[in-house]
């Protein structure tokens, strides 16, 4: 998911947003500029940079979390962090526990757990489907996120209030770390093999 928001305070302007496999950079890039055309503000007119850290793939992660940091710096604005599972919800979970939970692919979810007055008290953690369904159960009511019956995902007007908020009060912004919760792939090679007779 790629997903671009403009807001004035906490109200929502513009809205951008799209289901992508591939060619995160471009369609970010894209709608940045459509959004901010479509908002009639240019770039300088930011005050603020919202940006998800994860859970979730190193690229997109990767993708999102340079483009708000090298926006920032360019502008001379602060760019704030949020965990992306905190940026999902639904109106049917006010007042309840919760969890949040999406695809970290490999047969494992990315999940959280919220309070009723949704603050995350567990998580953000990665388990398979069974071992997650064990550990929920009796504690939560609702399930909400992509995997789930009640579909939402990350939204990028919850984390652009979020940035606008910080930047009103006077916060300063912590590093831009991302929320992996898995090792990469790629490995450092290891010896070469010997081909040739000792």
């Amino acid at each position: 998911m790629v997903s671009v928001a403009v807001v004035d305070g906490t109200d929502l302007v513009v809205r951008r947003e799209a289901q992508v496999n591939n060619a995160h950079g471009e369609v970010l890039a894209t709608f940045i500029d459509e959004a901010l055309r479509e908002a009639r503000a240019a770039a300088a007119d930011l005050q603020a940079i919202g940006v998800g850290l994860g859970p979730g793939p190193f690229t997109s992660l990767r993708v999102g979390i340079v483009t708000a940091a090298s926006m920032a710096d360019a502008l001379g604005v602060p760019a704030f962090g949020m965990c992306s599972l905190d940026t999902i919800t639904d109106p049917s979970v006010v007042g309840m526990p919760y969890a949040v939970m999406t695809d970290a692919r490999r047969r494992q979810y990315y999940w959280a757990v919220y309070d009723a007055s949704g603050t995350r008290v567990e998580g953000p953690e990665i388990s398979p489907p069974d071992e997650l369904a064990q550990h929920l159960r009796g504690r939560v009511q609702l399930g909400i996120g992509p995997v789930t019956d009640l579909v939402r995902w990350p939204d990028a007007a919850r984390l652009a209030a979020y940035a606008n908020t910080c930047a009103q009060q006077g916060q300063a912004p912590d590093a831009l770390r991302p929320l992996y919760l898995r090792r990469p792939d790629a490995r450092e090679p290891g010896a070469r093999k010997k081909v040739t007779p000792a």
